[in-house]
């Protein structure tokens, strides 16, 4: 009943998201504005395939729009990280929702957790010292990555074995909901989400493949809200947007069944790698500071 609401609930926000994208869209036919739909195909799928494996796609995008000299004009960024990503990252929900086994009442705690967390973060986070935190965050992430490696060898086992659970309870669950609220409030500082669900999933002694339909599922709930105020404001770039998201959702399916097929052990080395590679991002953003990647959708 529970997963059903809420795949019911994206569904509603995909058909509000999709009602004025198209709109804009058949609008501006004749003219969708600058491009190169090749190369512009091959950035979507690339990053929305590391995307579904929880390498953010805003910044990996953003490095292959300036790289190609695609982006003509900045303020346009934060538009086409939000309206091109919207569908692919709700594909992403859908599949791991339906096809990764979750006890419902952690699948919708922990959503809804993120949810408010971002919604109430939008008017407090901001106020934080914005380096400290993702500095801060990054080596917590370092930190982290070594106890998983400890635990995935063996070398650590204070920490229990196992990583076979699909929901929690009690005490875990309280303290899943309340790490979830933080995640989704700092996704406002442009702190993603993905990485810090993985480890605190695998930490709570979860299946890792857990992790999945959580931060899928918190991200699709809130991108289309965004989305939505870039398309009526028409501050995106349409051709690109439009190709990403084309491309995206191939790149998603292809990496979405990598994902739903992969041996739990290989899967536990994939998430290591991706939270190192995190949390090494965080600590070079908290360092230099310079606002690199535009936060106005939160990256997920």
């Amino acid at each position: 009943m529970i997963v059903t609401m809420l795949l019911g609930l994206l569904a509603i926000l995909f058909l509000y998201f999709l009602f004025y994208f198209v709109r804009d869209l058949i609008a501006h036919r004749h003219d969708l504005g600058y491009g190169s739909w090749p190369v512009n195909l091959g950035i979507g799928f690339i990053v929305d395939f590391f995307d579904v494996f929880g390498i953010g796609s805003f910044a990996t995008s953003t490095m292959l729009l300036n790289v190609t000299k695609q982006l003509k004009h900045d303020k346009h960024l934060p538009g086409i990280l939000n309206v091109a990503f919207t569908i692919p990252v709700m594909m992403e929900a859908y599949i791991f929702i339906k096809n990764v086994e979750v006890e419902p009442i952690t699948l919708f705690s922990l959503i809804f957790a993120a949810i408010i967390g971002a919604a109430i973060g939008g008017r407090l986070v901001p106020k934080l010292p914005e380096r400290k935190v993702q500095t801060y965050l990054g080596l917590a992430l370092l930190v982290t990555a070594v106890l998983m490696i400890g635990k995935q060898t063996g070398f650590i086992d204070f920490l229990g074995s196992g990583n076979t659970a699909v929901g929690l309870e009690g005490g875990k669950l309280i303290i899943a909901i309340v790490l979830n609220f933080i995640f989704g409030a700092l996704m406002t500082l442009g702190c993603g989400l993905y990485a810090p669900c993985m480890v605190m999933v695998f930490m709570l002694g979860m299946n890792p493949i857990v992790a999945f339909p959580v931060m899928m599922g918190s991200a699709a709930a809130l991108m289309p809200v965004a989305a939505k105020e870039f398309i009526m404001a028409g501050d995106y770039a349409r051709k690109i947007s439009l190709a990403f998201t084309i491309s995206g959702i191939a790149g998603v399916l292809v990496a979405a069944n990598l994902i739903v097929n992969m041996d739990l052990k290989l899967l536990t080395w994939v998430i290591i790698v991706v939270v190192i590679y995190t949390g090494i991002t965080y600590i070079r953003k908290g360092l230099k500071n310079k606002g690199d990647i535009p936060k106005a959708g939160q990256e997920a």
